[in-house]
């Protein structure tokens, strides 16, 4: 199926590639992007992948005197008003980025000066570097494109290349676009955001550009001829925009119109249609949402020669109103308000979040089914199931060939795929074969012209490897692959399971040095994220070998209720007034650590980001005994306020609305921002940020700083002031904030 390929595709695979860090350890992003990119038609499914981008750079990062605020605390039930540190929400206001600076330099001061700090950092960058990593691509028309940054590439090139090239050791590439010449000679600071081709002539696209790292971006055409971009073309200026082609000349586009045009969350509520050489203000509106609706966006799907026009009204996080164009109608889909909608041929995809009656027969959350599309919009309910979950499987992704369906199976955290063709009206399955062992990620290179696919194999000890394959052939050709990064000789991975409060089992994943002493002396690091259902899975990180491993550090990534290990009811499960499972679970882990005599208390430290970094704040107010030390990456932590700043309303679906007072009831138990207090001792927290986070605003990191020092607490604080919600908007900065955060555990953790 092409619906990404039409629109989102490149764009989000550049995202990934853009992130800083990802080539340096793509495990746990190319993994999600070789089973998701071709089948993520949904906002939700989008804002999931946006998680993981940001996970895959938390993963590799990680004195001034306070002001003092004005009399007063902050009360667990009072409004915004109450708060003293209110002030510090003014993202670039001079008080508040003064105090910034203030927090950065005692923490750099500290942090900068140790020993260990400079080399860690260098070693990091020369990873990020490096040219010997693997360029993925993402092949538009004859050409393979990829976005690359490196020593002599700050803010990075995007390049292209041919299938003979980029099977080669050291390819040709052919730049089309130098992002730091962009820069220099219009003054600004952009960062890739990605690009939306033009189908089925791929002469022309949409390119995204960010001042900064932010989400908000600018939308410019570009032609992919002469390479340069076209004067009197489509432009956007920059916001949250969602941008499709319906033609050569004419767009879907979700932007900012002006007053009222954008939702609660800052997300485009009016879809217009527009058409070339015309004002953006004489577009056509075609579509209206909710201003308490997360997002409206339309997009285009080329699959398997057909084109299904969509608008998906999303009304919260995880449900969502699906029309497709018919003549100049928009006809609603019927389905469960929380199932996905996707194509395959004439075929109508649905993905279940919940239990689905139809016919008298339920269907089971997790199940994907497909049904004939235009049947199906007549009222023909014959469904059939192309997964069926169980307790401990899972659907993990798919994507698509010429001919076949891949199905990729999350078993007990392990893939398994399989390959499905409709013949006849009913559906082949057959097994395809794979490595038994680590994360494999598959994606159909392009559904127009071939069967062809690439492969990913990737764990935490085994540099990460790119295959080409093609269906109904066995043999795979090894493409590239990861040199080592660090030493991974003598380390070993296992995997364990404990109880958590409520009986249920939960597992995670250890990585530490084969026969290691059971006496509770290891420095331990243990990774946790628990939250709309992002599964956390082994990936090669070169900044946790070589930072961490090589130092005889432990590392532990837990699966915790909230993400998708095993489907939306493992996620559904720590939803809402549930939340509170997803934070016993990783205590059960901390605790299961201790028992097993792995660590102590004074040699355990916890790390996560974004909900994460919501995580980090709870474990530290609720179980501070566990942990020596927490680095608590772009966190929420003031959840009384957090659906007021930036996107965060679209998050009410997973967490409730805390201005609901039976909502807050439950919210305000866990707000770490609420929950904190003088009287208790608290391990020592290295709090990270950046200023141009417009997704998790950077308040929450600095006024939950500013109120710990009030109260006496010894906390670190370092705020980029680049680089969006991912932290960093370039290699160095990258690799500075992972130094920062090695550093800082390695200070913490490390026996005397």
């Amino acid at each position: 199926m092409k619906n990404q390929r039409a629109r989102q595709e490149s764009r989000i695979l550049a995202l990934f590639e853009a992130l800083p860090g990802f080539e340096g350890k793509p495990g746990r992003a190319t993994y999600v992007i070789l089973f998701t990119l071709n089948h993520m038609t949904t906002t939700r499914s989008i804002c999931r992948l946006v998680v993981l981008l940001t996970l895959s750079f938390w993963n590799l990062a990680g004195g001034a005197e306070i002001t003092k605020p004005s009399p007063g605390s902050v009360l667990r039930d009072s409004p915004a008003g109450g708060d003293p540190w209110l002030w510090l929400e003014e993202v670039t206001g001079e008080r508040a980025l003064a105090w910034v600076r203030q927090q950065n330099a005692r923490s750099t001061n500290e942090l900068g000066a140790a020993p260990v700090f400079e080399p860690m950092r260098r070693r990091l960058l020369a990873i990020l570097d490096s040219k010997e990593r693997i360029p993925y691509v993402s092949k538009k028309g004859a050409y393979y494109y990829n976005f690359w940054r490196d020593e002599k590439n700050v803010r990075g090139v995007w390049r292209r290349t041919s299938l003979v090239e980029f099977k080669k050791t050291d390819p040709a590439w052919e730049i089309v676009l130098d992002l730091d010449r962009l820069s220099s000679a219009e003054k600004e600071k952009w960062v890739w955001k990605g690009a939306a081709f033009l189908y089925p002539s791929y002469d022309r696209c949409l390119l995204f550009l960010s001042r900064g790292g932010a989400d908000a971006n600018a939308v410019r055409e570009f032609d992919l001829k002469s390479k340069e971009f076209i004067p009197d073309g489509f432009f956007l200026p920059e916001a949250k925009s969602d941008v499709a082609w319906r033609d050569r000349d004419t767009l879907y586009v979700g932007t900012d119109f002006g007053p009222g045009s954008l939702t609660a969350s800052g997300y485009p509520r009016v879809v217009k249609e527009w058409k070339r050489h015309t004002p953006l203000s004489e577009a056509t509106t075609v579509f209206e949402g909710q201003i308490a609706d997360v997002s409206v966006g339309a997009l285009v799907a080329h699959d398997h020669g057909r084109t299904y026009e969509f608008i998906r009204r999303g009304v919260t996080f995880f449900t969502s109103e699906d029309y497709v164009r018919r003549g100049d109608q928009w006809v609603k889909i019927d389905k469960p308000a929380d199932a996905t909608v996707d194509t395959f041929e004439d075929q109508l995809l649905l993905r279940l979040r919940s239990d689905w009656k139809v016919d008298g027969k339920t269907y089971p959350a997790g199940m994907l089914l497909a049904a004939g599309f235009e049947k199906y919009l007549k009222g023909d309910r014959t469904l059939e199931a192309l997964f069926t979950p169980t307790e401990r499987k899972s659907l993990a992704g798919t994507s698509d060939t010429k001919h076949y369906l891949l199905i990729n199976e999350l078993e007990n955290v392990r893939n398994h795929l399989y390959v499905l063709q409709p013949q006849n009206g009913r559906w082949t399955r057959t097994p395809l074969e794979a490595p038994a062992f680590g994360s494999i990620g598959i994606s159909g290179i392009d559904p127009d012209e071939s069967d062809d696919y690439f492969l990913t194999v990737t764990d935490f000890l085994t540099p990460s490897s790119l295959h080409w394959g093609t269906i109904g052939r066995p043999a795979r050709e090894f493409l590239k692959s990861l040199p080592a990064f660090f030493r991974a000789e003598g380390l070993e991975i296992t995997q364990h399971e404990t109880i958590s409060k409520d009986g249920t089992k939960v597992p995670y994943f250890q990585v530490s040095r084969k026969g290691i002493a059971l006496e509770g002396k290891n420095p331990t690091l243990l990774y946790g994220y628990g939250g709309f259902e992002i599964s956390m899975l082994p990936n090669y990180s070169a900044s946790v070998g070589s930072a961490w491993l090589e130092r005889g550090g432990v590392y532990v990534l837990a699966n915790i209720r909230g993400g998708g290990e095993f489907g939306p009811k493992w996620h559904e499960a720590a939803r809402k007034e549930h939340r509170q499972r997803a934070y016993d679970d990783f205590i059960a882990v901390a605790e299961d650590l201790l028992a097993r005599k792995v660590t102590t208390p004074k040699h355990l430290g916890i790390q996560g980001g974004s909900n994460g970094g919501l995580l980090m704040g709870v474990m530290l107010t609720e179980r501070p005994d566990l942990f020596k030390a927490v680095v608590c990456q772009v966190p929420l932590l003031d959840m009384r306020r957090f659906n007021q700043l930036l996107a965060g309303a679209s998050w009410m679906d997973e967490y409730g609305n805390p201005d609901q007072p039976e909502e807050w009831a439950y919210i305000s138990k866990y707000s770490p921002y609420h929950n904190v207090v003088k009287d208790k001792k608290y391990p020592r927290v290295l709090f990270t940020t950046s200023t141009r986070d417009d997704r998790v605003h950077p308040g929450h990191a600095r006024k939950m700083v500013a109120r710990m020092a009030e109260q006496g607490h010894d906390v670190l604080y370092y705020e980029n002031m680049e680089g969006g919600h991912g932290g960093a908007a370039n290699n160095p900065q990258a690799a500075y904030m992972s130094a920062l955060a090695y550093t800082f555990l390695l200070q913490e953790l490390t026996p005397e």
